[in-house]
């Protein structure tokens, strides 16, 4: 609505500014089209493992902090390829945060890692593997891990 000095207002005659002033007809053209359209993991409904968009990510605790990217991949390489790992560093001591993420192309592979690995120790260290994404509770353990419902 406008006023009579130029100036537009909004439905309760507050003098509006900005782009935030558009009708609703114009905000349609401007987002016409794939909008609102995500890609999205296709879900059997159930419980257990979630699927990333590219694969099968484990989360890998309890790492000692002088361990290097080389150590975790011969430890966890040998149960299929790794398609990408991630072993984030502090920022300010260079070191190892203690956890790293180890993404498998096939499921199978993720749970035999999960399955052997968890509870085994790596430079001394005791480290725990899990699903790093999961849907409701995974059966037969409570997990401190978050989920994604």
């Amino acid at each position: 609505r406008e006023m009579s000095e130029g100036k537009r207002v909004d439905s309760a005659g507050r003098r509006v500014k900005g782009r935030g002033n558009a009708d609703a007809s114009q905000n349609d053209e401007r987002y016409a089209g794939r909008s609102g359209h995500f890609e999205s993991v296709e879900s059997d409904g159930g419980t257990g493992p979630s699927k990333s968009v590219e694969g099968w990510i484990i989360f890998v605790s309890g790492l000692n902090e002088e361990t290097n990217e080389e150590d975790v991949y011969d430890k966890f390489a040998e149960y299929g390829e790794i398609k990408q790992m991630q072993l984030p560093l502090d920022r300010r001591t260079g070191f190892v945060k203690g956890y790293a993420l180890i993404e498998y192309e096939k499921k199978p592979e993720a749970q035999k890692a999960i399955e052997t690995e968890n509870g085994k120790t790596l430079q001394e260290h005791t480290i725990t593997a899990e699903w790093a994404f999961s849907k409701g509770a995974i059966k037969g353990r409570q997990s401190t891990r978050r989920r994604t419902d």
